[in-house]
């Protein structure tokens, strides 16, 4: 049998069976990673001839994991940015910055020395390990983030999950970085200063500012150009929406992290900043809903070739050369280091404790740590690669099962004890953000 006849039935199976199986699962104690992962898993160990991917032992795997996840990760950004209903600001927000503040900088240092002392890597490649497994995902994270935009419900849970997935997923690159750098160097030094300079200062910089205008300037596109700018002839182009905007979507997302990466700002920082610079625009529009439904459908589609690609390299042996160390250390990042550093950097959050210790948990690890893995595998001469690839499969093979088990019954708690919402809140609202009221001439045009 064709090899690739095989995997052309395995990924539209994939696909079709993805359509309602989420929910279903959900309702067990599954979730769709789970099932996938171990679907491609079988699959991939049948003698079928079917490709080895071990991207420690080829480095076209490596190239190629790198594009494909550098794709998903984009389109999720996108999708969550575009879901986040609440107006930005300080106070809007005053959730998010501990968790980017203390308890990404503190994972990524807990993570580097263990992976320096536990698990005997050298300084650059236990920083690598540090700045590609402190990233939460926001692609594994889908059962624990908002939903579509314009649901009239409060959840700072999910809220304070998808904005972290969403910037840390940026933020965690000065440190890949730092770490490609540092390879070869015994001592501090003017290579330092050029990597805050550039690396840290001016790329976070650049990439903010790219999405910010891109983000506009998607917004004058979609809401003003063919109107005269007021909010009754807005309201009444808004049922000309088709599923063909999408169109305009996946460009603004495509043009957001090209100009930022032009410019050596960080692109996935520019893709989550313009998709929510241009959702604050017309916020009542239904034209945010058509967007997030063809975006979520484009992360879907990648999604279920990642997860059961996954299941195949998990089964080419990228796990070989796993040790008991790196297996502890792993059920010490997900179990210890991100449930404590996510509570210290929410202790003074409103959320009651079981909402704090849901946001501190469900720090979901996944397609990005192996985008950032194999970005610095491609841009690096790092040692111990094989060591390195079978802990951060391990830490997201162990991330799909206990987070994918443990994700919805949290939830549920958390909501039946009202601990979704800060305290003295109201949980369900018509809006966070504020809502455009058409005139009486708008809905007439409407009709």
């Amino acid at each position: 049998m064709d090899p690739r006849i095989i995997l052309f039935v395995l990924f539209g199976l994939g696909l079709v069976l993805a359509v309602g199986l989420e929910e279903r699962l959900a309702r067990r104690w599954l979730s769709l990673p789970i099932v996938y992962v171990a679907v491609g898993y079988g699959v991939f160990s049948l003698p079928l001839d079917l490709p080895h991917l071990n991207p420690a032992e080829d480095g076209f795997d490596a190239i190629g994991l790198e594009y494909l996840t550098e794709f998903i990760v984009i389109a999720s950004l996108m999708g969550a940015g575009i879901a986040i209903d609440r107006p930005v600001s300080w106070g809007n927000w005053r959730q998010i910055w501990p968790l980017l503040l203390i308890a990404m900088p503190l994972t990524i240092i807990c993570v580097a020395f263990m992976g320096w002392w536990m698990l005997g890597l050298a300084p650059a490649g236990a920083l690598l390990l540090g700045a590609a497994l402190a990233p939460t995902d926001p692609v594994l994270a889908r059962s624990v983030q908002v939903g579509p935009p314009g649901e009239a419900k409060r959840h700072d849970i999910r809220f304070s999950l998808t904005v972290e997935a969403g910037l840390n997923d940026g933020l965690a690159f000065p440190f890949t970085h730092l770490a490609i750098a540092a390879i070869g160097m015994t001592a501090l030094g003017g290579w330092t200063l050029h990597w805050f300079a550039l690396d840290f200062v001016w790329r976070i910089f650049a990439g903010t500012a790219m999405g910010y205008c891109v983000g506009r300037l998607a917004a004058w596109y979609v809401f003003e150009r063919e109107t005269d700018g007021t909010t009754e002839e807005a309201a009444a182009h808004d049922g000309k929406y088709s599923t063909s905007e999408g169109l305009v979507v996946l460009g603004s997302l495509l043009l957001a992290y090209g100009a930022a990466e032009l410019v050596h700002g960080y692109g996935f920082l520019a893709v989550f900043v313009g998709a929510v610079t241009a959702r604050q625009r017309e916020n009542a529009s239904r034209y945010h809903k058509i967007s997030h439904h063809f975006i979520d459908q484009i992360e879907k589609i990648v999604l279920v070739a990642m997860l059961l690609g996954f299941g195949g390299m998990l089964a080419s042996g990228v796990l070989d050369s796993l040790t008991w160390s790196a297996a502890g250390f792993a059920a010490f990042l997900i179990l210890v280091i991100r449930p404590f550093s996510g509570l210290l950097a929410e202790l003074n959050c409103k959320l009651p404790w079981t909402g704090k210790l849901a946001v501190a948990f469900l720090g979901i690890r996944g397609m990005g740590s192996i985008y950032y893995l194999a970005y610095g595998q491609n841009h690096g001469e790092f040692e111990q690669l094989d060591l390195l690839w079978s802990t951060v499969c391990f830490v997201i093979l162990a991330s799909i099962v206990v987070h994918g088990i443990t994700a919805a019954p949290i939830m549920r708690l958390a909501e039946r004890r009202n601990a979704h919402v800060h305290e003295g809140e109201e949980p369900h609202m018509a809006s966070l953000a504020p809502v455009r009221k058409p005139s009486k001439s708008s809905e007439d045009a409407r009709l």
